[in-house]
């Protein structure tokens, strides 16, 4: 995983751990990408015109076992160009976009379109209703195709200086986290009433000794992703669970366990 752009120059530096981190476990770029794409139903399609030029599009999509599923008229001119040129490629942003935009999360899908046949498709035109209920007005229509992105490669960037790709073949296998998309009320009672253990464990867990305050910005099936501050200046850093979380209502007996593990290695 790509962590640094080079040298800042006289942009501030971001403080590094001064101590190990205890589990620092997080999830791999390929379920960075399966969540990302079932947290959302709206992407940019780069399709490619008869000229070879490129032409991005606003686009809806389902997804039948992490492959994106198109419902696109031959009136729209990507329409035309899939069926000229199969290769494309999706553009997908975390819904929950951050205050500065490129310290989102996203990823990009490639690789090439094909018209699903047989039980594929009627898998595929359920998987695109079961995420777009309104396209039940149109999917049938006769200038209506049903494509299939065939993923090829895939790239995932978490914000600045997180990136990181993934074979076609890591992303099909890997599953969408399960605590990411109902994780929010679990982080604001932290932040609200625990930014204690938080900071303990920033301290004890982290890698950050000399921090005064904790947030925690995010929960994953691994781990906590905090915000630190020192004197030092701003940093992030993770406390991983003691195993993955398989639901929701496993998150708080971990963050308990955490609290607990921190407190006592201070």
């Amino acid at each position: 995983m790509t962590l640094d752009h080079g040298d800042p120059g006289d942009a501030p530096s971001i403080p590094l751990p001064t101590a190990p981190l205890a589990n620092e476990a997080r999830p791999s770029a390929a379920e960075e990408a399966r969540t990302i794409a079932a947290a959302t139903n709206t992407g940019t399609l780069a399709s490619l015109t008869a000229d070879g030029a490129p032409w991005a599009s606003f686009i809806t999509y389902g997804l039948l076992d992490g492959a994106p599923v198109l419902s696109v008229s031959q009136l729209a001119e990507h329409g035309r160009n899939l069926a000229a040129d199969p290769r494309a490629s999706i553009a997908i942003v975390t819904p929950d976009i951050p205050a500065d935009p490129l310290a989102g999360t996203r990823i990009t899908l490639a690789g090439v379109v094909e018209q699903p046949v047989g039980a594929e498709a009627e898998a595929a035109r359920a998987a695109h209703l079961a995420a777009i209920p309104a396209a039940k007005y149109y999917i049938d229509y006769s200038d209506f195709t049903l494509w299939i992105l065939r993923v090829q490669r895939v790239r995932w960037v978490g914000g600045y200086g997180r990136m990181d790709s993934a074979s076609a073949q890591e992303y099909l296998n890997a599953q969408p986290d399960p605590i990411v998309p109902h994780a929010a009320p679990g982080i604001a009672h932290l932040n609200a009433d625990h930014a204690d253990a938080l900071l303990a464990m920033a301290q004890h867990l982290g890698g950050f000794p000399d921090a005064t305050a904790a947030s925690c910005e995010r929960a994953d099936r691994y781990g906590l992703e905090l915000r630190v501050e020192t004197p030092r200046g701003v940093a992030r850093t993770r406390v991983g669970y003691a195993e993955p979380l398989s639901e929701i209502g496993e998150l708080r007996s971990a963050t308990v366990e955490l609290t607990r593990r921190a407190r006592a290695a201070g």
